[in-house]
């Protein structure tokens, strides 16, 4: 049974234990974390794009691994759906294990008549309904700014590479938004000025936990599905269809 002295040991930074989500030793985890939502995307990566990788976490089959780049050691780790899965993994990166910087690489809704099933989108804020920085923090925060000296070489690197980025304010959902009962009421509450060009469920908990302790975060995603085209992404495209979105990640932080 863990008692409530095992967690404040580590979050004071006086325990050489795992946290109880993430068994991984503190020097298993790079400074820079690459973090798809997926698992087996995750896995996908390592295998792909690391040299010399090894599975340091697998608790509650949230994979991590840890290898090098192109001479530059990373982690590659899932966040599981939702802000309070990715709230719990970022916060422990962040917190217990110091990391610096984390990229979340992901899929989402486009919003924009002109985005098609895979173009990239770059967050610059992150709007989001929830109580989520308030329930965290006692911040009533809705609207999240995106390191932008983070997001300035992220756009370089697609530059660079010739790969179109869309980016502007994106929206975190509390819900998968092709379920909402009337999507148009949602548009409607939003705050004038926001705009959101996109959806996906877990930016703003990273942004905001990023910002809170001083680190470095920004928000990736593929588009997969459309209020505007018939076509969705079938679930092997979208764990493997997305290797430009990846490969601007990865080359953003050597």
């Amino acid at each position: 049974m863990i008692d409530k002295l095992f967690y404040r040991g580590f979050l004071e930074g006086k325990s050489d234990f795992m946290t109880p989500h993430n068994e991984a030793k503190k020097e298993d985890i790079a400074d820079v974390v690459i973090m798809p939502g997926d698992p087996l995307r995750a896995k996908y990566i390592a295998e792909k794009y690391l040299d010399d990788y090894k599975l340091v976490n697998k608790v509650r089959n949230i994979y991590a691994y840890t290898g090098f780049y192109k001479g530059k050691r990373i982690t590659v780790m899932a966040s599981g759906m939702g802000m309070p899965s990715m709230g719990i993994y970022a916060y422990e990166l962040f917190k217990i294990y110091d990391v610096d910087t984390i990229i979340r690489i992901g899929s989402c809704g486009a919003y924009l008549e002109e985005e098609k099933l895979f173009d990239i989108i770059l967050s610059d804020k992150v709007y989001s309904e929830s109580n989520f920085a308030y329930t965290l923090n006692n911040d009533d925060c809705h609207l999240v700014d995106v390191n932008q000296e983070l997001n300035d070489k992220i756009y370089k690197v697609a530059l660079d590479k010739g790969i179109k980025l869309f980016r502007g304010t994106t929206a975190c959902l509390d819900c998968f938004d092709p379920y909402m009962t009337d999507l148009n009421k949602y548009f409607e509450r939003i705050p004038g000025g926001v705009n959101p060009i996109s959806a996906e469920m877990e930016a703003f908990a990273l942004i905001y936990i990023a910002n809170m302790l001083g680190k470095k975060a920004a928000c990736l995603m593929s588009v997969v599905d459309s209020k505007f085209i018939d076509a969705v992404a079938t679930p092997e495209e979208r764990e493997k269809g997305l290797d430009n979105m990846i490969e601007i990640a990865l080359d953003s932080v050597l």
